[in-house]
């Protein structure tokens, strides 16, 4: 059985210094970190706070991912894709499904369908010119409607493999929003010939 939250937070203490800060992690040392060890230091962790506050959208009328489900720049009757505006990566793409569902209760046959166009998406991310990677990210704590990130790693940016180029995202200058929409009409277009679906008239972006 897992830690309880107290147990957890006070074997995480138990390495921590005087002021509960915890070590350097070791993927500060990668060559590939956006940050010098020289002067970063760790937060001091702060105990567990129980009942956890409520994510965005719990409650599916109050969701603002549901508001958005005719939304996107492809669309079929159980999932819409949007393009994810002022960021720094060359193309940041989300996944939502159309109907209220987070990862734990999603059906088994819209699971299915996560699967396939997750590996499709990616490919066609994958085939524009000047990018290496398409990674995908599940995070689930700021909304209970499930969300999936794509981001594409610019060809060349050894710097930014793996983790974290989703840090690197937040420090890179807006990337050109006209070369991103484009290419984001690129994959959306792809992904209508590969799994079906349809592009609407008026492709709307994430919040």
């Amino acid at each position: 059985m897992p830690l309880n939250p107290d147990e957890f937070y006070e074997h995480a203490v138990a390495v921590a210094d005087s002021e509960r800060r915890l070590p350097l992690a070791r993927m500060t040392e990668w060559d590939i970190s956006p940050f010098e060890q020289d002067g970063l230091r760790v937060a001091a962790l702060r105990p567990p706070v129980l009942p956890e506050p409520d994510r965005h959208g719990e409650d599916p009328a109050n969701c603002g991912m549901c508001r958005k489900r005719d939304e996107g720049i492809w669309l079929n009757d159980h999932w819409r894709l949007a393009r994810v505006t002022k960021v720094g990566v060359p193309l940041a793409l989300m996944l939502f499904p159309r109907d209220h569902h987070d990862m734990a209760d999603l059906p088994d046959e819209l699971a299915a369908e996560l699967g396939l166009l997750t590996t499709r998406i990616v490919r066609h991310m994958q085939a524009l010119p000047h990018i290496s990677r398409a990674h995908v990210y599940r995070i689930g704590d700021g909304a209970a409607h499930l969300h999936v990130w794509f981001f594409a790693r610019p060809e060349g940016q050894a710097q930014m493999y793996g983790s974290w180029l989703m840090v690197w995202d937040d420090l890179l200058p807006e990337y050109p929003a006209d070369v991103a929409e484009a290419d984001a009409a690129l994959v959306a277009d792809a992904l209508a010939g590969s799994h079906g679906g349809y592009r609407p008239a008026v492709a709307g972006e994430s919040a």
